[in-house]
């Protein structure tokens, strides 16, 4: 039978080779969607050229939804076997989709700055929840430092995962639900764009995915080889121990 440490280098190299694998296609549809975005798709009549920065403000907005389902499928899964390599996904899924939550709030209002003729419209639903989540992610990254390690931890952090993904439908649904200046451009219906725009955000969308989850892999590896060196300095310290008291 293997060793937990045994299991866990592998898993760890298992998810490095993932995200190499990802490189080569991630370099190519980076190109491809900046090409789209700046010269395959036309610009748009009322907005001009700084609506260009729209398939990359959905595409982080897309990919913060992502990994904070990750979190939610981490923290159930922990919840459930105990195991701590959900709570490795959960932890990496938070990081990475805080940075994407980050570059929504910052495309977002130098979108709307020319547009709205305002940096942050604070009555916005659809703005403030947003913020609302990027926060919530902030307190659980703080919740992870603050808190010694060991199943308390990865329990309280969980549970805190979980309920901040309520916050994701509100999110999504909050223009929908109140009056908002933030276009809808999804409908039941399609989206209301040319078909080149439609083309554009479509790989911007995929891009960014791809680039979320090479993230995602590399901090799971990066915890995991930190795990195993906590445990074999532990074990270090264990065996001095044992050999003194001899």
């Amino acid at each position: 039978m293997s060793s937990p440490i045994n299991t866990s280098w592998r898993l760890a190299r298992l998810y490095l080779r993932i995200a190499d694998w990802s490189l080569i296609p991630l370099y190519f549809l980076m190109v491809v969607a900046l090409y789209g975005a700046f010269l395959y798709a036309p610009t748009e009549r009322e907005m001009g050229e700084v609506q260009r920065i729209f398939y990359f403000h959905v595409g982080a907005a897309w990919n913060c939804f992502l990994a904070f389902f990750g979190v939610f499928l981490g923290g159930v899964g922990y919840l459930i076997t105990r195991k701590q390599s959900w709570d490795h996904l959960a932890a990496s899924c938070t990081e990475v989709g805080v940075v994407f939550t980050t570059i929504v709030l910052v495309t977002g209002p130098i979108w709307a700055r020319p547009i709205w003729n305002t940096w942050w419209p604070w009555g916005d639903p659809r703005v403030m929840t947003t913020m609302v989540l990027w926060l919530i992610y902030v307190a659980y990254l703080m919740l992870r430092s603050s808190l010694p390690e060991g199943e308390t931890k990865y329990k309280y952090c969980a549970v805190f995962g979980i309920i901040g993904f309520l916050d994701v439908p509100i999110v999504w649904f909050s223009i929908r639900w109140w009056r908002t200046i933030h276009p809808v451009v999804i409908t039941s219906s399609g989206a209301e764009l040319e078909p080149e725009m439609i083309h554009a955000l479509f790989v911007a969308v995929i891009a960014m995915t791809v680039l979320c989850v090479t993230l995602v892999m590399l901090r799971m590896a990066m915890r995991l080889n930190s795990s195993m060196a906590e445990e074999v300095t532990l074990n270090m310290r264990h065996s001095v121990q044992g050999v003194e008291g001899v």
